[in-house]
């Protein structure tokens, strides 16, 4: 398929637009990379200089009742429930690994 000289015009006529636009894109893309190298560190400051809140203890967490004694927070399924997943943990982590791992000594050279 050939080109025609009058879509050859349509197309010289149009190139000094295409330029300009390209050296646009050009000239903004560093700018836009300082503004968002600006708004980077400004959010950084803002998270150093911020004070954090505290977080939550957990249910293992002792507290002073009015009488000056200590009370467990927590009742005794959440506990149990906690101890049931930890011993879950263990248990996967064994199967996992090797079984004869730690039992072997190689001695030789």
């Amino acid at each position: 398929m050939a080109i025609a000289p009058i879509d050859l015009q349509t197309l010289f006529t149009q190139l000094d637009k295409v330029g300009k636009s390209h050296m646009t894109q050009r000239e903004t893309q560093p700018i836009q990379q300082a503004i968002q190298a600006v708004q980077l560190q400004k959010k950084t400051e803002e998270q150093i200089n911020q004070i954090n809140q505290t977080q939550d203890t957990g249910d293992g967490a002792e507290k002073v009742n009015d009488h000056g004694h200590k009370q467990h927070e927590g009742s005794g399924k959440e506990r149990q429930d906690k101890e049931e997943l930890e011993l879950e943990e263990k248990k996967r982590i064994l199967e996992l690994s090797d079984p004869a791992l730690g039992k072997k000594i190689d001695i030789s050279l």
